[in-house]
């Protein structure tokens, strides 16, 4: 079973304003990169973050070999209930995804 980190340079995830969060997959070359945009699915990531498929926007970037995924924070950045507060802790949900 490969997974994400096997074959990418970095995954993170970081806050996209209050109101949503982003996570970077830098996959480092044209092989790695066609690897995560086969093997990774839009409704596998929005699963894992426990989001309907719709809200989750994707962007596969080929020139720079990165595919992001952007979608809403569950609570408003600084909010009581807000538990991430930098959004840090997303990435490790999708390093760990297993690839197709």
């Amino acid at each position: 079973m490969t997974t994400v980190a096997d074959i990418v340079t970095k995954v993170r995830s970081k806050n996209a304003g209050p109101f949503w969060l982003t996570v970077d997959i830098f996959c480092g070359d044209a092989a790695a990169y066609d690897r995560v945009v086969t093997g990774l699915s839009t409704d596998r990531v929005a699963a894992v973050f426990d989001v309907a498929p719709e809200t989750l926007k994707r962007f596969d970037i080929a020139d720079l070999h990165v595919v992001k995924f952007s979608l809403p924070r569950p609570t408003i950045q600084g909010d009581i209930a807000d538990r991430d507060m930098h959004g840090a802790g997303w990435a490790p949900l999708v390093a760990e995804l297993a690839l197709n």
